[in-house]
Protein backbone atom coordinates (compact mmCIF):
# COMPACT_ATOMS: atom_id res chain seq x y z
CA UNK A 1 0.00 0.00 0.00
CA UNK A 2 2.90 2.35 0.83
CA UNK A 3 4.38 1.85 -2.61
CA UNK A 4 1.08 2.70 -4.26
CA UNK A 5 0.78 5.81 -2.11
CA UNK A 6 4.24 7.06 -3.05
CA UNK A 7 3.57 6.29 -6.70
CA UNK A 8 0.30 8.17 -6.52
CA UNK A 9 1.96 11.18 -4.84
CA UNK A 10 4.69 11.15 -7.51
CA UNK A 11 2.10 11.17 -10.30
CA UNK A 12 0.20 13.99 -8.61
CA UNK A 13 3.42 16.03 -8.24
CA UNK A 14 4.23 15.40 -11.88
CA UNK A 15 0.76 16.45 -13.01
CA UNK A 16 0.97 19.65 -10.95
CA UNK A 17 4.36 20.51 -12.49
CA UNK A 18 3.05 19.90 -16.00
CA UNK A 19 0.03 22.10 -15.31
CA UNK A 20 2.32 24.82 -13.95
CA UNK A 21 4.57 24.53 -17.01
CA UNK A 22 1.60 24.76 -19.34
CA UNK A 23 0.32 27.82 -17.48
CA UNK A 24 3.68 29.58 -17.72
CA UNK A 25 3.96 28.68 -21.40
CA UNK A 26 0.50 30.10 -22.14
CA UNK A 27 1.29 33.26 -20.17
CA UNK A 28 4.52 33.68 -22.13
CA UNK A 29 2.66 33.28 -25.43
CA UNK A 30 0.11 35.89 -24.35
CA UNK A 31 2.90 38.31 -23.45
CA UNK A 32 4.53 37.73 -26.83
CA UNK A 33 1.21 38.36 -28.58
CA UNK A 34 0.67 41.60 -26.65
CA UNK A 35 4.20 42.71 -27.47
CA UNK A 36 3.65 41.92 -31.16
CA UNK A 37 0.39 43.89 -31.23
CA UNK A 38 2.02 46.88 -29.50
CA UNK A 39 5.00 46.80 -31.87
CA UNK A 40 2.75 46.57 -34.93
CA UNK A 41 0.63 49.51 -33.78
CA UNK A 42 3.77 51.56 -33.19
CA UNK A 43 5.13 50.68 -36.64
CA UNK A 44 1.84 51.61 -38.30
CA UNK A 45 1.79 54.86 -36.36
CA UNK A 46 5.32 55.64 -37.44
CA UNK A 47 4.47 54.95 -41.08
CA UNK A 48 1.33 57.09 -40.98
CA UNK A 49 3.29 59.94 -39.40
CA UNK A 50 6.20 59.65 -41.81
CA UNK A 51 6.02 62.62 -44.14
CA UNK A 52 7.90 60.75 -46.85
CA UNK A 53 4.98 58.34 -47.24
CA UNK A 54 2.23 60.96 -47.09
CA UNK A 55 0.65 62.52 -50.15
CA UNK A 56 1.41 66.20 -50.81
CA UNK A 57 -1.46 68.52 -51.75
CA UNK A 58 -2.32 69.70 -55.25
CA UNK A 59 -2.34 73.47 -55.71
CA UNK A 60 -4.64 75.14 -58.23
CA UNK A 61 -4.74 78.48 -59.98
CA UNK A 62 -8.37 78.55 -61.06
CA UNK A 63 -9.43 80.46 -64.13
CA UNK A 64 -12.57 81.59 -62.32
CA UNK A 65 -10.39 83.62 -59.94
CA UNK A 66 -7.19 84.36 -61.85
CA UNK A 67 -7.68 83.97 -65.53
CA UNK A 68 -5.70 84.24 -68.73
CA UNK A 69 -7.16 86.23 -71.59
CA UNK A 70 -8.68 83.97 -74.28
CA UNK A 71 -5.94 82.38 -76.36
CA UNK A 72 -3.23 84.10 -74.29
CA UNK A 73 -0.52 83.01 -71.87
CA UNK A 74 0.14 86.50 -70.48
CA UNK A 75 -0.03 86.63 -66.69
CA UNK A 76 -2.24 89.42 -65.37
CA UNK A 77 -1.13 91.50 -62.33
CA UNK A 78 -3.73 89.85 -60.08
CA UNK A 79 -2.42 86.39 -60.98
CA UNK A 80 1.18 87.52 -60.47
CA UNK A 81 0.30 88.76 -56.97
CA UNK A 82 -1.42 85.47 -56.21
CA UNK A 83 1.62 83.51 -57.35
CA UNK A 84 3.96 85.68 -55.29
CA UNK A 85 1.92 85.91 -52.10
CA UNK A 86 0.17 82.52 -52.02
CA UNK A 87 1.62 79.97 -54.43
CA UNK A 88 5.30 80.57 -53.60
CA UNK A 89 4.84 80.22 -49.80
CA UNK A 90 2.75 77.09 -50.35
CA UNK A 91 5.45 75.63 -52.61
CA UNK A 92 8.10 76.40 -50.00
CA UNK A 93 6.10 74.76 -47.22
CA UNK A 94 5.12 71.69 -49.22
CA UNK A 95 8.58 71.01 -50.63
CA UNK A 96 10.01 71.25 -47.12
CA UNK A 97 7.31 69.19 -45.41
CA UNK A 98 7.37 66.37 -47.97
CA UNK A 99 11.03 66.44 -49.03
CA UNK A 100 10.09 67.44 -52.59
CA UNK A 101 12.65 68.34 -55.24
CA UNK A 102 10.47 68.78 -58.33
CA UNK A 103 7.32 70.82 -58.94
CA UNK A 104 5.19 70.05 -62.00
CA UNK A 105 3.11 72.85 -63.51
CA UNK A 106 0.31 71.54 -65.75
CA UNK A 107 -1.79 73.73 -68.00
CA UNK A 108 -5.43 72.72 -68.57
CA UNK A 109 -7.80 74.31 -71.08
CA UNK A 110 -11.46 73.82 -71.91
CA UNK A 111 -12.77 72.07 -75.00
CA UNK A 112 -13.20 75.24 -77.07
CA UNK A 113 -11.10 75.13 -80.22
CA UNK A 114 -8.27 77.61 -80.77
CA UNK A 115 -9.40 78.12 -84.35
CA UNK A 116 -7.26 78.27 -87.45
CA UNK A 117 -4.13 79.76 -85.89
CA UNK A 118 -0.81 78.29 -86.98
CA UNK A 119 1.50 77.03 -84.26
CA UNK A 120 5.13 78.10 -84.20
CA UNK A 121 6.12 76.26 -81.03
CA UNK A 122 8.16 73.65 -82.90
CA UNK A 123 10.52 76.35 -84.16
CA UNK A 124 10.46 78.93 -81.35
CA UNK A 125 9.77 77.11 -78.08
CA UNK A 126 13.34 76.82 -76.81
CA UNK A 127 14.14 80.48 -77.55
CA UNK A 128 10.93 81.68 -75.91
CA UNK A 129 11.64 79.75 -72.72
CA UNK A 130 15.22 81.01 -72.42
CA UNK A 131 16.05 83.71 -69.91
CA UNK A 132 16.01 86.44 -72.53
CA UNK A 133 13.12 84.99 -74.52
CA UNK A 134 9.45 85.92 -74.36
CA UNK A 135 6.38 83.71 -74.59
CA UNK A 136 4.62 86.52 -76.42
CA UNK A 137 6.49 85.40 -79.53
CA UNK A 138 4.70 82.04 -79.48
CA UNK A 139 1.51 81.30 -81.40
CA UNK A 140 -0.74 78.54 -80.07
CA UNK A 141 -2.21 76.37 -82.79
CA UNK A 142 -4.06 74.04 -80.43
CA UNK A 143 -5.22 73.69 -76.86
CA UNK A 144 -2.16 71.52 -76.25
CA UNK A 145 0.01 74.47 -77.29
CA UNK A 146 -1.98 76.90 -75.16
CA UNK A 147 -1.86 74.71 -72.07
CA UNK A 148 1.92 74.37 -72.41
CA UNK A 149 2.39 78.11 -72.96
CA UNK A 150 0.39 78.93 -69.83
CA UNK A 151 2.24 76.44 -67.67
CA UNK A 152 5.54 77.83 -69.00
CA UNK A 153 4.42 81.36 -68.15
CA UNK A 154 3.91 80.29 -64.52
CA UNK A 155 7.23 78.43 -64.49
CA UNK A 156 9.09 81.47 -65.78
CA UNK A 157 7.63 83.62 -63.00
CA UNK A 158 8.56 81.03 -60.37
CA UNK A 159 12.11 80.79 -61.73
CA UNK A 160 12.41 84.58 -61.68
CA UNK A 161 11.30 84.72 -58.04
CA UNK A 162 13.64 81.84 -57.20
CA UNK A 163 16.63 83.62 -58.74
CA UNK A 164 15.93 87.19 -57.66
CA UNK A 165 14.62 86.52 -54.15
CA UNK A 166 16.35 83.26 -53.25
CA UNK A 167 13.01 81.58 -52.60
CA UNK A 168 12.29 77.85 -53.12
CA UNK A 169 16.00 76.85 -53.08
CA UNK A 170 16.95 73.69 -54.93
CA UNK A 171 13.48 73.15 -56.41
CA UNK A 172 13.24 72.17 -60.08
CA UNK A 173 10.22 73.13 -62.19
CA UNK A 174 8.70 71.26 -65.12
CA UNK A 175 5.99 72.48 -67.47
CA UNK A 176 3.37 70.22 -69.04
CA UNK A 177 0.14 70.54 -70.97
CA UNK A 178 -2.99 68.44 -70.54
CA UNK A 179 -4.95 70.54 -73.05
CA UNK A 180 -8.69 69.84 -72.66
CA UNK A 181 -8.21 66.14 -71.94
CA UNK A 182 -8.49 65.92 -68.13
CA UNK A 183 -11.55 67.10 -66.21
CA UNK A 184 -11.19 68.68 -62.74
CA UNK A 185 -12.26 65.35 -61.17
CA UNK A 186 -9.35 63.57 -62.87
CA UNK A 187 -11.43 61.71 -65.44
CA UNK A 188 -10.88 61.84 -69.20
CA UNK A 189 -13.10 64.38 -70.94
CA UNK A 190 -15.97 62.91 -72.98
CA UNK A 191 -16.43 63.58 -76.68
CA UNK A 192 -18.57 66.74 -77.04
CA UNK A 193 -22.10 66.03 -78.24
CA UNK A 194 -22.54 69.31 -80.10
CA UNK A 195 -20.43 72.42 -80.50
CA UNK A 196 -17.43 72.73 -78.21
CA UNK A 197 -18.28 75.08 -75.37
CA UNK A 198 -16.19 77.36 -73.13
CA UNK A 199 -15.98 76.16 -69.54
CA UNK A 200 -14.12 78.18 -66.91
CA UNK A 201 -14.15 75.28 -64.44
CA UNK A 202 -11.89 73.27 -66.74
CA UNK A 203 -9.37 76.05 -67.36
CA UNK A 204 -6.76 75.91 -64.62
CA UNK A 205 -3.10 75.63 -63.71
CA UNK A 206 -2.41 72.54 -61.64
CA UNK A 207 0.66 72.38 -59.41
CA UNK A 208 1.80 68.92 -58.38
CA UNK A 209 4.72 67.84 -56.23
CA UNK A 210 7.00 64.91 -56.87
CA UNK A 211 10.30 63.52 -55.67
CA UNK A 212 12.51 62.45 -58.55
CA UNK A 213 15.54 60.20 -58.21
CA UNK A 214 18.42 59.67 -60.56
CA UNK A 215 17.70 58.21 -63.97
CA UNK A 216 18.70 54.59 -64.33
CA UNK A 217 19.08 52.67 -67.55
CA UNK A 218 16.99 49.51 -67.65
CA UNK A 219 18.81 46.63 -69.33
Amino acid sequence: MARRSRHTEYNEDLNIWQAFTDLMSNAFMILLLLLLITTTKYAISQISNNKNTATPPILLIKDANYRFAPGSAAIAPSMFNYITNKIVPDIEKTTKDFNINTVEIIGHTDEQSIGSATSNLDNNLEAAVSREGSLSNLNAGSNADLGLMRSLAVVKELLKIQKQQGRMPGVKFRAYSAAQLILPNGEFAPIPNNQRQPDATRRRIEIRFTRLGKEREVK
